[in-house]
């Protein structure tokens, strides 16, 4: 990348440490006087020491088994946490789909949920307005409008998430595996709209166990195991790099 060009996206040395959780004591003298000591035995680092840079326009995807710390990663990066150490600097705004019930409400009916979430991230009412056919028909949700949002099926769900969320202009999207829940043919629909993003100049982070997806989009792929970038280069040799660890 030139030299000129600033990363839209620069993690310098950051982790991130986590508590287990464990059965409360039976008392507070118990509570107390082990208190230091389940202190530190009950913190585990779920990332630590990770370093890169993203450029605007790159398509990344995140590899690695269940639990080692890809999840947390966008999290770090959407800022829905932030480290305990180091540095995670985003210059950009992002567009988060990595929790498909986050920002929506139950009780709400669908039309209310697409207000309400498109204009918590920054969307003004009339912008809504104005795409809120769109959303619709892109989510294929139309008889379900004026339902609840806690009736729909986990695969609606997934549809109206990902309907309002690629509808944002944000430079960045983060995507964490929850299209594996969605049918064959909508998959496919919100893949084409990520390539439509891509093509726009987005900058990507995708977050699959599939690797014909992550091939499809990304050139570049971050490998974390146990909390640790294992490496961090072209898609095709971390994904290799993966299965030779794993056997695969």
């Amino acid at each position: 990348m030139p030299e000129h060009v600033e990363p839209v996206i620069r993690v310098q040395g950051a982790g991130i440490r986590f508590r287990r959780n464990r059965r409360a004591r039976r008392n507070f003298k118990d509570l107390f006087a082990s208190r230091k000591r389940r202190a530190r035995s009950n913190e585990f680092w779920a990332l630590r020491n990770i370093d890169f840079d993203v450029y605007p326009g790159e398509a990344i995807g995140v590899v690695g088994r269940n639990g080692q710390g890809k999840s947390t990663l966008l999290k770090l990066v959407a800022e829905v946490i932030l480290a305990d150490e180091g540095s995670v600097t985003v210059r950009a705004g992002v567009a988060p789909l990595i929790e498909i019930t986050g920002g929506f409400v139950d009780d709400l009916t669908v039309r209310e949920n697409v207000y309400l979430t498109a204009g918590l991230h920054g969307m003004s009412r009339s912008e809504i307005t104005l795409q809120f056919d769109e959303i619709i028909a892109f989510a294929e949700i139309g008889d379900f409008i004026d339902t609840p949002y806690k009736h729909l099926s986990s695969g609606l769900k997934v549809r109206i998430a990902f309907a309002v969320i690629s509808r944002l202009e944000e430079p960045i999207v983060l995507v964490d595996e929850v299209l594996a829940v969605g049918d064959k043919a909508f998959r496919e629909k919100c893949y084409k709209r990520i390539e439509e993003l891509l093509a726009g100049g987005r900058t990507l982070f995708f977050v699959s166990h599939n690797e014909r997806d992550l091939s499809r989009f990304c050139s570049r792929g971050l490998y974390l195991d146990k909390g640790a970038l294992v490496l961090d280069g072209p898609i095709d040799e971390v994904l290799a790099r993966y299965n030779d660890d794993h056997g695969i």
